[in-house]
């Protein structure tokens, strides 16, 4: 089991690892494993990245983002500009209905509203979104609205993890109702439940999961 300490080394290289973040002006505390991550940075994209690096380090139980988005005035956007920015993004692509999405901005922070059938494609248009210059923050109240195929769903999700070595499925156990799969079982750090979560996430229909896992160590 990891230290505090080791951890909070670990978090400090892994932030200066990833090319999409620059580390100067974050800091970092660790307390029974939750990090806290501070300071500020340039843009709403090296704040995502920041907090995923942090995620990817093995014994990181949580994370606590205390990071502002202070944006350079030579980036700064008008709402207005920020919103056909968005709305070209949403046109441009094939594999969202413009139609089905909507945008508001008020003061660089992004409120996204509308529904689609897929996770991937909330995933996609959020990292699409959170790219853009100007953008300091993002609401996704985007839903997913797509008929649910329990049986299905069930074993895409054993499946998936049956493929990881590093998961033994056997210890997770998984409850569909609905649209929302619950999942319940033992992991050992931060990297396993967002394995776990995103094996549940890759199926047709699920529009929520609720994490009940428990870490073991």
């Amino acid at each position: 089991m990891k230290t505090d300490s080791q951890i909070q080394l670990d978090v400090i290289a892994e932030l200066k690892y990833e090319p999409t973040v620059n580390p100067t002006h974050i800091g970092v505390t660790v307390k029974d494993g939750i990090v806290s991550l501070m300071g500020n940075v340039e843009n709403y994209f090296e704040k995502y990245h920041a907090e995923k690096a942090t995620q990817r380090v093995s014994g990181v139980r949580g994370v606590a983002m205390e990071i502002d988005v202070k944006l350079p005035s030579i980036v700064c956007r008008t709402d207005t500009e920020i919103a056909h920015a968005i709305d070209n993004v949403i046109s441009w692509s094939s594999l969202l209905n413009k139609d089905e999405i909507h945008v508001k901005v008020e003061n660089g922070w992004v409120t996204l509203t509308g529904a689609v059938k897929w996770n991937y494609q909330k995933t996609m248009l959020k990292s699409s979104v959170g790219h853009l210059m100007g953008v300091t923050g993002i609401s996704d109240q985007v839903i997913i609205s797509n008929e649910l195929n329990k049986v299905v769903v069930k074993k895409e999700i054993v499946d998936s993890l049956n493929r990881r070595a590093k998961i033994d499925a056997s210890s997770i156990n998984v409850e569909i109702k609905g649209g929302e799969v619950t999942l319940s079982g033992s992991i050992h750090d931060y990297s396993e439940r967002e394995l776990v979560k995103h094996a549940a996430w890759s199926s047709a229909g699920v529009v929520k999961v609720t994490d009940k896992l428990t870490l073991t160590h």
